[in-house]
Order: structure tokens, then C-alpha cells, then sequence
């Protein structure tokens, strides 16, 4: 049995709007959980992103930081913490994690080019493309099965990866690994697959950038499903050593408002230095607060206290496990990040052109009143011919902030959702009212197809009442 090693001293009361008021705000918002105000949700599971409880430690460090523009002693903390937790001499801080992957990009990408990767991310991709490159995701088979048991589902495919390079090695300007592979269901890389890649990539000689935002949950895997000998600390520097580039957002593992770059490459970090005040700040703060600075080099060492970490993947085992055994189809085995669910066979009569993550994630939240988010073809922007690019996997995403929901949430998560799925025919998909041309899925609005959201909130009525 797993006690937490950590007791909640602060609260924030939350309200659960009645069914009425999540039918107004759903549509007022354009059946984009991104619009929906904060007052109108009662679990916040849009993303973990910013969002998550800080530690008292984190809480002191803020209020004794240095606040100096230039050579503050609270940048060279963090700049030790760095290198005492991931190993890294230099480092450049960001203002968050799509900030340094636009750094990575204007360095290392040119027209023509490509980065590979294990899998795309939304912010990643629009980087890439921006810089005129293209990405090329070569995730392993059993990552797009969703039913697939796989321990490590976010590992890179190594043979592809090879015959990639030794087709395309002056082209190719970096290999990229996310850890964990966020739209695939949070799934983790293994300890075994970075070695691989980082010997593929020096052979080749194409640089290794590893984006570790969530690097303490696929270490949590790591340790548990691979080296469970070896204590976490050492599982975190380690995965880290095999990176030319490691960036991350620190509004994930770090649990602060901003981000990083790190490398030991001397050459890389002067490159990506001259940039940094252009775009972010100067080289002590990059766009973040002094404060933040503080509170993450705190949470830095705090990521291999095995107490502080994983308390929040274990709920979504329990989620997880109550969910399939209601038939309901979710992302196995459970990964990091939040419970996924897979929209293609939750909402098995919406077509693709009619968005079934989309719909499930807005119909959930009607159900509900959990704002979720949709991680399918609407968090995809169309191909340059207009015509729209159909993932592989349609999911909503509850994503579970660290340290933030209790087990009793969960619960009302599995009932809501299962009722939900024994009345998923009244879903019908949405279609767009507004469609941004980049990263739609943050400003874009659409409407319910048939105004299924009436006859859904009418079949709750029946049930639940208002609540």
C-alpha cells in the first residue's frame, strides 16, 4: 500500500455549476473547453500545466529570491540545481517549455529539413514548420493501439530511426524524444530506448534533444516498470545524460510558471544564448520571474524526493482500472499525465470529420462539469491544401496536476464518465463556426451537430436533476 509522503495544508473551495449552467457555458464558449471561464468547472483537468501545487520549500524560496535583472545569485541556485539534478552545465532559463523549442528551432532548423521524433507535440510541430522544417514522428507499433499493454509505448522505433538516418542524415537538423509522449496517453520512454537512440544519433552524428517537462513521471515508470533497484535521483540523471539538448516546461515536473534549456555542448548553448534575449530576456532571468527562478530550483531537487513524486499517477491507475472494468475505453497501461480516453471507440458512431474527441470532451463536460481536453484531429491544424490531417488516435485527455485531486475525485470522474458512456449515442460530433489557421484548437469555435447537447442534458435531468 502507497501512503503519501505529504499532507495538503492549503485548500481552494470549488463549486460544481449546476447542469443548466454547464449547458450555457459550453456553448458560449463554442464547444471549446479552452474557453470555458475557471468558475464555470468544478475539476480543473484541462492540462497539468501551471497548475500544480507547489511545496512550502518552493513557497520560502520565492520570498528570499534575489531580484536583479542581470547576475542575480538566485539564476546561478538554479544554474546548481541543474547540474546537480540533470547533469548539465549550462543553463538558459525560458520563459516555458514552447519558448525553448522555439529557441531549439531557429538554431537548429532550415528550410528543407527534418526533425524526427518518437512523437509530435501541438507547440513542437508549429516551431518546426515555422522554421520551414518538417517533423517525422517514428513511434513503435504498439504505441497507437490503445488497448496495447506495452510498458514503455512511448519508446522511438530505433530500426526506423537508423534507415531514416542513413537515408536523410544531411538533412536531418535534430532527433527529438518527449518523456513522456504526451498525445499518446503520457506514455513513457524507457531507460533502454534513450541509450538506443543517443547511439543511433552519434553514429549519425545528428544531435539528441530531449524535451523532459514531465522527466519525473517517466522516471516514476522507469524505476517501476525497468530499474527498480535504482533509486530516482539516479534514473533522472541518467535519462538526462543522453541529451545534447534537454529543455523543459517547468510549469510540469517543476511545478513553476516558466522553463529551461540546458546542455553541456558549448557550441549549442552560444548559439541559442545570442537568442535568448531577443526573444525571452536577458541570460539570468529569460522571461521569467526571479521568484520562479527560486521556486524552481527548489522543485528541481525536489524531483527525486520518491515521497513527492507519483501520487497522482496512482489515482489514475484507480481511474484507470475502474473504467475499463466498466468497459469504458480508455489508454492502457495507465501512463502519466491524466486518464485517456479513446474517442474513435468511445464515440464509435461520430465520424472523423465530425470530431469525436471534441464532442466527447465537451459532452463530458456537460455530464460533469470536469473540463477536460481534446487531444485528436481539432489539436491538429489542417495540411497546406486545407485538407484536414486525422490522427491516429482521437483522445480526451484528465489531466491530473501534481499533488492537486484526492482519491473521492476520482470516483465522481469514473461515474460521471460511465454514465456517460451508456449514453454515448446522443452524441453527434461538432463542426467549426470559427477555425484559426495555427493551433486551432486554443481560440477556435464550433457547435453541436443537431444540438445533441439538449437531448444529452435532458437524458442527465432524468438522472442527476440539476446537479
Amino acid at each position: 500500500m502507497r501512503v503519501e509522503g505529504f499532507r495538503v495544508r492549503v485548500v481552494e473551495r470549488i463549486r460544481l455549476p449546476s447542469l443548466e449552467e454547464r449547458l450555457l457555458a459550453i456553448r458560449e464558449a463554442g464547444f471549446n473547453t479552452f474557453l470555458l471561464k475557471a468558475d464555470d468547472v468544478f475539476l480543473d483537468m484541462l492540462t497539468d500545466s501551471g497548475v500544480n501545487a507547489m511545496t512550502v520549500e518552493q513557497l520560502a524560496g520565492m520570498v528570499s529570491a534575489q531580484d536583479a535583472y542581470a547576475g542575480s545569485n538566485t539564476y546561478e541556485e538554479l544554474a546548481r540545481a541543474v547540474e546537480e539534478v540533470l547533469g548539465f552545465k549550462y543553463t538558459l532559463p525560458v520563459h516555458q517549455g514552447r519558448a525553448a523549442e522555439h529557441l531549439v528551432a531557429k538554431t537548429l532548423v532550415r528550410p528543407g529539413s527534418f526533425v524526427v521524433t518518437n512523437f509530435h507535440f501541438t507547440t513542437t510541430r508549429a516551431h518546426v514548420e515555422l522554421a520551414g522544417g518538417a517533423l517525422v514522428e517514428l513511434p513503435i507499433p504498439e504505441a497507437l493501439d490503445t488497448s496495447s499493454e506495452h510498458p514503455f509505448k512511448g519508446n522511438m522505433d530505433a530500426a526506423r530511426l537508423e534507415e531514416f538516418l542513413a537515408r536523410n542524415r544531411e538533412r536531418t537538423a535534430f532527433v527529438r524524444v518527449e518523456a513522456l509522449a504526451n498525445l499518446l496517453g503520457g506514455q513513457p520512454v524507457s531507460m533502454e530506448n534513450i541509450k538506443l537512440v543517443k547511439e543511433i544519433c552519434e553514429r549519425y552524428g545528428v544531435p539528441l534533444v530531449v524535451d523532459g517537462s514531465m522527466i519525473d513521471w517517466n522516471s516514476y515508470f522507469v524505476k517501476e516498470r525497468e530499474l527498480g533497484s535504482w533509486p530516482l535521483g539516479k534514473i533522472i540523471k541518467e535519462f538526462a545524460s543522453h541529451a545534447d539538448v534537454f529543455y523543459m516546461s517547468a510549469r510540469k515536473a517543476g511545478s513553476v510558471r516558466g522553463g529551461l534549456l540546458a546542455t553541456n555542448n558549448r557550441e549549442f548553448y552560444e548559439k541559442i544564448a545570442v537568442l535568448l534575449p531577443v526573444f525571452e530576456g536577458f541570460l539570468s532571468y529569460g522571461g521569467m520571474s526571479v521568484k520562479e527562478i527560486a521556486a524552481l530550483a527548489v522543485g528541481l531537487r525536489q524531483l527525486a524526493e520518491e515521497e513527492l513524486i507519483g501520487s497522482e499517477i496512482e489515482l489514475i491507475k484507480n481511474g484507470v482500472r475502474e473504467l475499463d472494468r466498466a468497459g469504458v475505453p480508455v489508454v492502457k497501461p495507465p501512463g502519466g499525465l491524466g486518464i485517456h480516453v479513446d474517442a474513435l471507440k468511445f464515440l464509435e458512431n461520430v465520424p472523423r470529420n465530425r470530431y469525436p474527441a471534441g464532442a466527447l470532451t465537451t459532452a463530458f463536460y456537460i455530464a460533469s462539469g470536469i473540463r477536460g481536453m481534446e487531444r485528436g484531429a481539432i489539436s491538429n491544424d489542417r495540411l497546406p491544401d486545407g485538407r484536414e490531417e486525422y490522427p491516429a488516435l482521437e483522445l480526451m485527455r484528465l489531466a491530473f496536476p501534481r499533488k492537486t485531486y484526492l482519491r473521492n475525485h476520482v470516483e465522481y470522474l469514473v461515474d460521471r464518465l460511465v454514465w456517460l458512456y451508456e449514453n454515448r449515442d446522443v452524441v453527434k460530433g461538432l463542426e467549426w463556426v470559427y477555425e484559426p489557421p495555427v493551433l486551432r484548437f486554443f481560440l477556435g469555435r464550433l457547435r453541436d451537430v443537431g444540438n445533441w447537447s439538449q437531448t444529452l442534458a435532458d437524458n442527465y435531468r432524468r438522472e442527476f436533476g440539476e446537479q
